[in-house]
């Protein structure tokens, strides 16, 4: 067991760290305030209006590419500081810059923030946490990511209703950030959490496992026992240096050897599954869903809102129950929950019983099952199945599928919801979330309370015929 110290310590970096999800949720949601704004005071035309959407994606993807080897050569907290700062600089260029062309590079710079960030936050927190509370501690990154959409979507509201409530009482520059462009303080606001990240940083250890890596074996031992209790400490220790004997020459093509190809396959189709599951064509619908549910909305930033605190809401089922019932329960119940609530919803929209409460209720079912299952337990696997001396260029990996297939899933949502309607769309996705449910109950091993050592040596030692059939940490 932890001291309160140890706990104390434990969890204040987590929240720091966290901060770089809450970065990563709120820079891709306030988007869809600004866009409207910006696309009115530029006179954006379509190509343009994709390309401002899509320059923050470029950053991600660039971002993702460089992550993994960064973590691996520089530490995990180095990349986390870049990270930081091309937070703060996008967030002040975005909010300062006159030109277009300026803020478009600013919202890039973000984007490789998001990409790094995405990568190396549920990485370092993995890498940090006691193997008990492990599955928890990740799953924090994510609730941060859903606090952040939240907020980005709160702070967008405000800003629209203080600038019509209060413009003539604005100052010059106030006037400019606050109402004739509005758009500018919504960007602002995220100079307070980057600033935050950055500084609080400065103050959070390297990852134990990395250091041992490097062979800094006495500021590895320092961290370990200042974070985990003595036994578990000098247990991760001991560990961690038989397995670097053993894996001095690991590169990328060991990823494709018999011992690690499952866990490779493991890490690229969950994030897959979590984009093609349908949550992006349910955001797409949810304002005109809730109003034909009869919800009496001022605005559609007012929905984005009810679902974007659902969504983290729901987060917290699993922060509760990762790490007592198990990755893979939550995973099963997850993907079984969404097929059936995408189903009912093609149901909807199909026999045309779009106008009560039984069609809200079934997205929120669907918001539910991903919300504590589909979701966050992408980040919480990847981190744990990779092997150490390579976890962050695999991992970088696992969240480029992901990227790639949200791109994918956004281009192909309102084709798809045009040429054959909402109901066969819905359907499809639930045809990949009953995919996923079977590519879940088949491959992926549970690895509640086992060190990431630990789920290491189980892949190298079970035989590959059986590793899949009695799980890991059964």
């Amino acid at each position: 067991m932890l001291t309160n110290n140890k706990a104390v310590y434990l969890f204040l970096i987590t929240g720091v760290v966290s901060l770089g999800g809450f970065l990563f949720g709120f820079d891709m949601a306030v988007v869809s305030g600004v866009l409207p704004l910006l696309k009115t005071q530029f006179s954006l035309s379509p190509a343009m209006e994709g390309w401002f959407v899509s320059a923050a994606l470029v950053g991600c993807i660039i971002g993702v590419a460089i992550s993994g080897e960064l973590s691996d050569r520089l530490g995990r907290k180095n990349p986390l500081m870049l990270a930081a700062l091309l937070f703060l600089l996008s967030a002040l260029g975005c909010s300062l810059l006159p030109s277009l062309s300026g803020i478009i590079v600013a919202r890039m710079m973000g984007g490789v923030g998001i990409g790094l960030a995405s990568n190396v936050v549920p990485l370092y927190i993995s890498e940090i946490a006691p193997s008990r509370i492990r599955g928890r501690l990740v799953t924090y990154y994510q609730f941060a990511l859903t606090l952040g959409i939240l907020a980005a979507y709160l702070t967008n509201s405000a800003l629209l209703n203080y600038g019509i409530a209060h413009g003539n009482e604005a100052t010059d520059w106030l006037h400019r950030l606050l109402v004739s462009e509005v758009w500018r303080g919504m960007f602002a606001v995220g100079v307070v959490p980057a600033v935050l990240f950055f500084i609080g940083l400065w103050m959070v250890p390297e990852s134990p496992r990395w250091l041992i890596q490097q062979q800094r074996i006495q500021e590895a031992t320092i961290i370990l026992q200042r974070i985990h209790s003595v036994i578990d400490a000098q247990a991760s220790l001991q560990q961690g240096q038989q397995l670097q004997l053993q894996d001095k020459r690991i590169t990328y093509r060991t990823l494709l050897e018999p011992h690690w190809r499952k866990a490779l396959i493991i890490g690229m189709l969950l994030p897959l599954f979590s984009q093609f599951s349908g949550i992006n064509a349910i955001i797409y619908y949810g304002p005109s869903i809730l109003n034909k549910a009869g919800v009496s909305l001022s605005n559609s930033l007012l929905s984005q809102i009810i679902f974007g605190g659902a969504n983290m809401l729901f987060t917290l089922l699993a922060i509760w129950k990762v790490d007592s019932l198990g990755r893979r329960p939550l995973y099963l119940a997850g993907t079984a929950g969404a097929t059936i609530s995408l189903i009912l919803t093609g149901i909807c929209f199909f026999t045309g019983v779009t106008t009560g409460w039984l069609l809200l209720v079934c997205v929120l079912a669907f918001l539910a099952s991903f919300a504590f299952s589909i979701g966050p337990l992408k980040f919480v696997v990847a981190s744990e199945i990779f092997p150490g001396i390579i976890r962050g260029r695999a991992m970088a990996i696992s969240i480029m599928v992901m990227w790639v297939a949200d791109t994918i899933v956004g281009q192909l949502t309102p084709m798809l919801l045009k040429s054959v309607g909402a109901a066969f769309t819905f359907w499809l996705f639930a045809g990949f979330c009953l995919i996923a449910f079977f590519t879940v109950y088949k491959l992926l091993p549970e690895t509640k309370g086992r060190s990431l050592e630990q789920i290491e040596k189980d892949w190298k030692d079970q035989p590959q015929e059986d590793l899949f059939v009695t799980h890991v940490g059964h």
